[in-house]
């Protein structure tokens, strides 16, 4: 992927972007099959590899400038600002969107936020594509509420000029931090739920809810979970650390007696609201800390999915699983080195299946799927 951005030494987040991609992914599949050497009798399957460019569903831009004329995109850490609205990992549907939102900053008298002055209110713009409906949701980042009558008053302009923003809200965000939002969320438009869909699966997006950045390899992942656990046949499972429940909604039969579990409530919302249109009558989605649930609940379901940030799961529900004893773990991470830690605190499992979906080309990250068969 050529980069132009890059190849000027402006932006170097894809650390990777000399390396063809070939290589990229055979490194990826090299670093995580080392962490699981100890593994013997494992069904290594072949990597997923993604489209090396326009592949993000979402943007994450920095506010800076002047109002006058704004850029969209990131701070160096000497707080040089720099313009990304040309990023190539971006969609084409995203550079008519930069461009007006470019207007659409002085006409409502939005002042990008200055870090080292403290002074200004709009902090980051956070857009988010579906590729089902091409619908947008924008957020803005604002450090008060001093400029949100002017935003109100100047939206119908924005709408008009870009009707697929269906979904719009203010984030009130006061700290001086490099902290991305709050929990302070005022809507702005009535709809405040993006629809997504996955392999026939309706899913949903409420402003503050996590959702994968790489549509394509996101609905390949859901897929490939759902095919594993019908191979299985089981009739009970909980997905923990289930955020809007694209995993749990895939694997779940209509007799699959389902339990998600995230601690974000308005994701919660999002996965009642996809089991609802799909009719699932025994699922339970409940807004509450996984490794809390787990250990207080008593039942034993057949299948446990997990899919926690980065940080993995952790000792103390590790060693619960453990006890617990489940038929299977299936566990999807986006951090292979504290997903092999966890699986090294299951000794009563063994690894049977690994698959590398390859989320974030032109960075060490991916994301992998492993099904783990109690012994």
């Amino acid at each position: 992927m050529h980069c132009a951005l890059y190849q000027a030494n402006i932006c170097r987040s894809c650390q990777w972007l000399e390396k063809p991609y070939p290589q990229q992914l055979a490194e990826k599949q090299h670093h995580l099959q080392s962490l699981l050497a100890a593994h013997q009798q494992v069904d290594w399957l072949a990597p997923v590899a993604s489209k090396p460019r326009a592949f993000r569903n979402k943007a994450k831009m920095v506010v800076s400038g002047s109002v006058e004329r704004p850029l969209l995109g990131m701070l160096h850490r000497d707080g040089t600002p720099v313009d990304l609205c040309a990023c190539p990992l971006y969609p084409a549907s995203f550079a008519e969107v930069f461009a007006v939102l470019k207007q659409f900053i002085p006409r409502a008298g939005l002042t990008p936020y200055h870090v080292a002055r403290k002074r200004g209110e709009l902090k980051y713009l956070l857009l988010t594509e579906s590729t089902h409906s091409a619908g947008f949701m924008l957020r803005f980042v604002l450090r008060s509420e001093k400029k949100l009558a002017q935003l109100r008053a100047a939206l119908p302009w924005l709408q008009q000029q870009l009707p697929q923003l269906t979904v719009i809200s203010a984030n009130i965000q006061p700290v001086h931090m490099a902290i991305m939002e709050s929990d302070c969320e005022i809507p702005l438009t009535e709809q405040q739920v993006l629809e997504e869909r996955f392999n026939q699966v309706p899913l949903y997006i409420r402003p503050q809810s996590f959702f994968q950045t790489n549509p394509q390899l996101a609905g390949q992942l859901y897929a490939t979970a759902r095919d594993w656990v019908q191979a299985l046949g089981i009739s009970s499972m909980w997905d923990l650390f289930c955020g809007v429940g694209g995993f749990g909604l895939h694997c779940a039969q209509p007799q699959t007696r389902l339990t998600g579990i995230e601690i974000n409530p308005e994701a919660i919302a999002c996965a009642k609201l996809s089991a609802q249109k799909l009719g699932l009558q025994q699922v339970d989605f409940q807004a509450l800390d996984s490794t809390g649930f787990a250990l207080a609940e008593g039942a034993v379901p057949q299948l446990v999915l997990v899919n926690p940030p980065r940080r993995g799961i952790g000792k103390e529900l590790c060693e619960y699983l453990n006890a617990m004893a489940p038929g299977y773990i299936l566990y999807s991470s986006c951090n292979a080195v504290t997903m092999a830690q966890d699986i090294t605190l299951l000794p009563d499992y063994r690894v049977e299946r690994v698959q590398l979906f390859d989320m974030f080309p032109h960075t060490a990250h991916y994301e992998v799927l492993t099904l783990l068969v109690r012994k």
